[in-house]
């Protein structure tokens, strides 16, 4: 009896071939990742903005926005 030890298709926001579902689809996958990125990058700008009305720490609230833009990202395997 022979096993089939193949890898499955990838079902997450990357293709598993770079032709794959046609020039839609990757353009679609392509917006879909750029969105991820502006909002983990807004995250950032975010999180190192000094607001003098808010009592905050700087330091924690950058930790704040790097955890929130690393969490986007894996989010969307990124």
């Amino acid at each position: 009896m022979t096993q089939n030890h193949s890898r499955q298709p990838d079902t997450g926001t990357r293709p598993t071939a770079p032709d794959e579902g046609g020039p839609e689809a990757r353009l679609s996958l392509l917006e879909s990742q750029v969105a991820t990125l502006a909002e983990a990058i807004r995250a950032l700008a975010q999180g190192l903005e000094k607001i003098p009305s808010q009592d905050v720490p700087l330091a924690e609230e950058a930790a704040r926005g790097a955890r929130l833009a690393h969490e986007l990202l894996l989010s969307q395997d990124l």
